[in-house]
């Protein structure tokens, strides 16, 4: 049974906006200060834009469900195009935990005064995030026709997360004028350096509408369209929103965890509307169930296209009978990311326990890139392979740097070496076995 091409232009812009926009990192951007506006448009400029371009021409010369995994299979080897699946697939299983705790948090603060000490609770954090995930997930099992509905939901609520802090914004400056003083350059000290990482890192996840190829009724047609839409408009929210926040409130009062919250709830107050910190939550947890369900089924299709290589055991090649989807993949994924929400949670605060699967996200969800871009070499992008290779480096650099919520750098700086080994490791050993037994198997055959 195959894989089922639903989705359209339309389907394939929700798709890619629900997947690129993060709105938890608005407020680390606000963090930072003024001069994280002109390193949104950098970041489009110099890593969106060549990633959306390599994507699409990949996706195009290989219109089949495995994206990335594909793609490095073809150019560089059986090995490197499971490592690279690997990688990026234990990469967005910690993506899930990072993102999870922060949208669950930021719900918690905008409940109001009562609810707010839930923010910084494990087992809120935990039990909430774990329902979101399967939540999300689980609409995706059931199909592509009914899951891309959170995505759909998603992208429409960043859209209106976007225009509702704008006009928020608008409405504050104008009753009391800004909260900051706007920089165009963005400050050049140690602490921002680990946010450079993440800010880049969010103009990540075009990358999984290629892993959606077998499932896009007309790749040639319908993927640079979506690229460009969705490029355009994460790079508008992303600086519009930031601003926004710095509108509002003073960078330094605006928590990377609650920023959004806070934000609003000062709004509220500002403008005589507690309605708007609320509506806020609301919004912010609609983008996220659209992100959850996006790069969970997405990367999913990549032990898809491993299973019907014989790279993973073959229950992962079959589709359900019944809603056309990998389940045994999206289901493993969901696994994975639990399991990592809540061992990640050892050993130091929530704070620094974010900021460390913040850490192995971006390096885990950069390395791929090295692939991706190589492989986009050779298909002749040869300039956005050049500046997506210069990001990828410098992200990966800077996702190394401890922020100013981490107190023990050395458990920090050995947990990242650990994840990171851990991850490459065990995609060496899980390669090195699979691929063994399928030469046995295939052997066998012959004999």
């Amino acid at each position: 049974m195959q894989l089922r091409r639903e989705l359209g232009t339309r389907d394939l812009t929700f798709f890619s906006i629900a997947t690129i926009v993060g709105a938890r990192w608005i407020a680390s951007a606000a963090h930072a200060g003024s001069g994280s506006i002109l390193l949104w448009v950098l970041a489009a400029l110099f890593f969106l834009i060549p990633l959306a371009l390599a994507v699409t021409a990949l996706t195009i010369r290989q219109p089949e469900a495995g994206g990335m995994y594909l793609w490095a299979h073809a150019d560089f080897g059986p090995a490197h195009g499971f490592l690279c699946f690997w990688v990026y697939w234990i990469g967005t299983a910690f993506w899930f935990p990072g993102a999870a705790m922060f949208y669950m948090s930021a719900a918690a603060w905008s409940l109001g005064p009562h609810f707010q000490h839930l923010a910084e609770n494990r087992w809120y954090l935990v039990l909430a995030s774990l329902a979101a995930i399967w939540v999300a997930l689980g609409t995706n099992i059931i199909g592509v026709r009914f899951g891309k509905w959170t995505e759909n939901v998603g992208a429409v609520a960043s859209w209106l997360l976007g225009a509702l802090l704008v006009i928020a914004a608008v409405l504050v400056w104008r009753q009391r004028g800004p909260a900051t003083e706007f920089h165009l350059l963005p400050k050049l000290d140690w602490s921002t350096l680990s946010f450079w990482a993440t800010i880049a890192y969010a103009m990540t996840g075009f990358e999984v509408a290629g892993m959606m190829g077998g499932e896009i009724r007309d790749p040639a047609r319908d993927l640079p369209r979506a690229a460009w839409y969705s490029a355009a408009f994460s790079v508008i929210f992303y600086a519009g929103a930031t601003a926004a926040l710095l509108v509002i409130l003073p960078a330094e009062q605006i928590s990377d965890l609650n920023g959004l919250a806070q934000t609003g709830d000062t709004a509220g107050r500002i403008l005589g509307a507690p309605w708007l910190a609320p509506l806020i939550a609301v919004m912010v947890l609609c983008s996220a169930i659209g992100q959850f369900g996006g790069m969970g089924s997405s990367a999913a299709r990549m032990p898809f296209a491993a299973g019907v290589d014989g790279l993973l055991p073959a229950a992962f090649a079959k589709v359900h009978p019944r809603w056309a989807t990998p389940w045994l993949s999206i289901l493993t994924m969901g696994l994975v990311a639990s399991v990592m929400l809540i061992s990640i949670q050892l050993g130091d605060t929530v704070r620094a326990a974010y900021q460390t699967v913040v850490s192995l996200m971006v390096i885990s969800g950069f390395l791929p890139f090295i692939y991706v871009f190589g492989s986009a070499w050779k298909a002749g992008k040869r300039i956005s392979s050049l500046f997506g290779w210069a990001v990828t480096v410098l992200a990966i650099l800077c996702s190394l740097v401890p922020s100013d919520d981490i107190h023990n750098v050395w458990l920090f700086e050995l947990k990242l070496l650990a994840g990171t080994l851990a991850v490459i490791g065990s995609g060496y050993l899980v390669y090195r076995r699979t691929s063994a037994r399928a030469t046995n198997e295939s052997v066998a055959v012959r004999s």
